[in-house]
């Protein structure tokens, strides 16, 4: 998979994690919540192709963290494992949203490749009936925001705090 399809690119967020981040919207997705903040994102064809190098390229001219979002980039799951690797290369964290939920991914041979690539995920479908305007960087309460390697390595779910 040399190109993935990109909605946007937003730089300089501060609302899909902490501090100013580059987050970049792939196209493609299937869980189609109710209330979805980005529909648009649901047609694998909508957006321009893009390859790894030119993303890693405006992500190295940003200096920014960087969350994955979409759509959702779990449909693309061999691009954001090397995406991921290359920004992690630019010492660059790395979000990432989807509609898969943690124990979905954990127990899904393909999906929970991309554990050991990225810092921190935000699962689970946006629910609307659950929605929340006062939570941190996610939409609905059933949405968790998980340190990865903290809940590898401890074999449970650890929520992600500032620390």
């Amino acid at each position: 998979m040399n190109k993935v399809n990109v909605i946007d690119i937003i730089r300089g967020t501060t609302v899909d994690g902490p501090g100013f981040r580059t987050s970049i919207y792939f196209a493609g997705c299937c869980h189609e919540c109710d209330g979805c903040h980005n529909p648009q994102s649901w047609d694998f064809n909508a957006g321009n192709p893009m390859s790894i190098d030119e993303l890693i390229e405006i992500v190295a001219e940003e200096d920014f963290d960087v969350t994955l979002s979409g759509g959702d980039p779990l449909y693309h799951v061999d691009f954001m494992v090397a995406l991921a690797d290359r920004i992690h290369a630019l010492t660059h964290n790395v979000w990432l949203y989807t509609g898969f939920t943690w124990e979905q991914i954990v127990m899904d041979p393909n999906l929970s490749r991309i554990l050991r690539h990225v810092d921190v995920i935000v699962d689970s479908p946006f629910v609307s009936t659950l929605k929340d305007a006062d939570l941190l960087f996610r939409g609905s309460s059933n949405q968790r925001i998980i340190d990865v390697s903290k809940s590898l390595s401890s074999g449970k779910i650890v929520v992600w705090s500032r620390d």
